[in-house]
């Protein structure tokens, strides 16, 4: 078969189905090893963006996904219907990053980081498909644990849970209250420079400047 006609299948494909589609399916599909999938669809992503087309192809965990253009997401909003798009409330925005950061968290640990009750945001999370359940803890109770979907991943433009931001170094004092070190490091840092500079100053007859 053509690489060109096979480039066709899979770019019908991703369009049809409107999900990532896995290496190992279309490489069933098309009797093709995933080595050969993979190099295609990678040189379909180059022609894509040399073309300066509308639509893009997204790597999605272990398959790829069909998706337009994010630059062009203002446009299609006015289009589609808005109500497809999920509405996340502050303290949703929350409890999604606790589970983003934390695969296979259960309810109550969601409770305890956050100081307030989360069972609504949860069940508002697992309607929009954002998070799932991770299955049952080795623990008292047999807990239910919680991860993100592969849909939080496209809406929030990740590849995977790895290219998640840095969080930035943490502990606590002695009043329990959380100390960020990289703020803290910065802040000691930031005095002793303002301490080195006081010390090159000389005021004019031993007075003290006035603040």
């Amino acid at each position: 078969m053509e690489i060109e006609k096979i480039k066709q299948i899979i770019e019908s494909i991703m369009f049809a189905v409107g999900r990532d589609v896995s290496i190992q399916e279309l490489s069933s599909v098309l009797e093709l090893t995933p080595e050969n999938i993979q190099e295609i669809i990678e040189s379909m992503k180059v022609e894509f963006d040399e073309q300066k087309r509308g639509i893009e192809i997204i790597k999605v965990n272990n398959g790829y996904q069909l998706c337009s253009k994010k630059e062009n997401y203002d446009y299609i909003y006015q289009i589609i219907d808005k109500r497809n798009k999920p509405n996340l409330s502050q303290a949703a925005l929350e409890t999604l990053a606790i589970i983003a950061y934390n695969p296979r968290i259960t309810r109550a640990e969601i409770e305890t980081i956050r100081g307030v009750n989360s069972d609504g945001t949860i069940y508002k999370l697992l309607e929009h498909n954002l998070i799932e359940d991770a299955g049952r803890l080795d623990a008292p109770g047999r807990p239910t644990t919680y991860k993100t979907t592969e849909e939080f991943l496209r809406l929030f433009g990740y590849t995977s849970l790895e290219e998640l931001p840095e969080l930035p170094k943490y502990k606590l004092d002695e009043n329990k209250q959380i100390v960020i070190d990289d703020i803290l490091e910065d802040s000691k840092s930031n005095e002793n420079n303002s301490n080195e500079n006081d010390e090159e100053i000389e005021y004019p007859n031993n007075e003290e400047k006035n603040i």
